[in-house]
């Protein structure tokens, strides 16, 4: 009898603990929930000498959250925020640098993004002619 009243106040705790939280949250109003306040911005950016994101091995690779605030492992994390919010998180209308001067040595680097801008999903690959035409362009986002 000792192992059956045991048995049953284990099962009965190991329920509360199991379906106790689920009583309150769980079955509120979908309409009660609280709003998020932002929308996540993480991305992992990497670059590797090639032509293609296939076939280069990437060299480096850096973190870059925008949201709440700039952090990660990207040099200039705050810079490249701010350019990314300017251009609404669209890579490909980043510019390059007025004045600049690169050579037209051709040694090709490819730059890929994986992650999420604003809650959506991002995975982005562009390949330079060099490393001066990658660093010229987004001067925050692609220097690193």
């Amino acid at each position: 009898m000792r192992t059956t009243a045991r048995w049953a106040t284990t099962v009965g705790l190991t329920a509360t603990a199991v379906c106790g939280p689920l009583t309150g949250a769980a079955l509120a109003d979908p309409g009660q929930a609280p709003a998020a306040l932002y929308a996540p911005s993480a991305l992992v950016l990497t670059v590797g000498h090639g032509e293609s994101a296939i076939s280069a091995t990437p060299e480096r690779a850096v973190t870059l959250t925008c949201a709440p605030r700039p952090s990660g492992t990207h040099p200039a994390a705050a810079e490249a925020c701010a350019e990314l919010r300017g251009v609404s998180g669209d890579f490909d209308a980043l510019t390059a640098t007025e004045g600049v001067m690169c050579t037209k040595q051709y040694d090709p680097v490819v730059v890929t993004v994986d992650g999420v801008w604003q809650g959506q999903r991002v995975s982005y690959e562009r390949t330079f002619s060099n490393d001066c035409m990658k660093n010229a362009y987004g001067t925050g986002v692609f220097s690193f």
